[in-house]
């Protein structure tokens, strides 16, 4: 009984808020960016495609030796890249050059960039 006056009481002294305005503000406290929506220019297919081709005629060669493991992010439209150990690294220290890019990612000497599971010892 005493514990829902005192609810009641704390609710009504608290003003109406919403859940898009408290992130707003801690997000402004920590500037921190709100995530912004990219638009895609070009079909998977279509990234893929370009990607790949872009990798294997230009780039491999450059980044091959010594990076083994790390992640190449690829503007399919300039050509230019990015090396990072991690997508999330490479994608950003890519958009802080070109804000618009379509980035595609190749994990240097691996087959896939991610993987799913994992792979026993025996």
């Amino acid at each position: 009984m005493i514990l829902e006056a005192k609810q009641k009481i704390f609710a009504a002294a608290q003003p109406e808020r919403s859940v898009a305005r408290d992130t707003m503000e801690w997000l402004s406290r920590r500037r921190v960016k709100p995530m912004t929506v990219r638009q895609r220019h070009y079909s998977k297919e279509e990234l893929a495609r370009r990607g790949l081709e872009l990798y294997e005629s230009s780039i491999k060669q450059q980044v091959e030796a010594g990076n083994e493991g790390n992640i190449v992010a690829i503007d399919i439209e300039t050509g230019a890249f990015e090396i990072a150990k991690n997508s999330l690294t490479a994608s950003d220290q890519m958009l802080e050059q070109y804000p618009d890019a379509q980035i595609w990612f190749v994990r240097i000497g691996h087959r896939a960039v991610h993987r799913i599971g994992f792979i026993s010892s025996s």
